[in-house]
């Protein structure tokens, strides 16, 4: 075989009777480890989130491109997820207010441009609980006009938020924007 590949008998011998260095068993357990996470989890898992549960679950800090390195190397990927279809896409026949905000997020002048919104928090062992957050933001200074909390992500919450703002600014006659959310 030496013969046939041009290859030294002692260099052969010298290969076939090295030690190991630490780089290579460094690099030999994380590609271990990548195939074992990467088919645990049914090719499912992003370099991120593969390091993340390396991480997590063994106690070692690699890079993110450390894993990128070694999916690439190993020819995996993760199975791009197909869109999910959210509850909140507006019917075909929808009314939809014209942006008249334009990204425009500063203002010159107090109760000139509000934004507001609702927030979903998760709280419990499980985060099997949850409350909502509406707001109502002065532009001008990125202070809270008013704010409504509820267990109930409804038209009533956003409702209140906003008697409550008019209630505290009777005279202001803002432009009000929100990211049409289903209320």
């Amino acid at each position: 075989m030496c013969a046939c590949l041009d290859v030294k008998r002692a260099n052969y011998y010298k290969w076939l009777h090295q030690e190991i260095t630490h780089d290579e068993e460094y690099w030999k357990e994380l590609i271990e480890l990548v195939i074992q996470y990467h088919e645990n989890y049914d090719h499912k898992l992003g370099y991120r989130s593969i390091r993340n549960r390396i991480e997590r679950d063994t106690g070692k800090e690699y890079n993110d491109y450390t894993i990128y390195k070694v999916m690439k190397y190993l020819g995996i990927q993760s199975r791009i997820r197909h869109n999910r279809h959210s509850c909140t896409v507006r019917a075909k026949n929808a009314l939809i207010a014209p942006n008249k905000l334009k990204r425009e997020f500063n203002a010159s002048a107090p109760n000139e441009k509000w934004v507001t919104d609702v927030t979903e928090f998760k709280y419990g062992k499980s985060s099997e609980h949850k409350f909502y957050l509406s707001t109502i933001i002065d532009l001008y200074d990125r202070y809270p006009i008013s704010y409504v909390m509820s267990h109930h992500n409804n038209n009533a919450l956003v409702f209140e938020t906003f008697d409550k703002a008019i209630e505290i600014n009777p005279n202001a006659h803002p432009l009000f924007h929100s990211d049409a959310g289903y209320q």
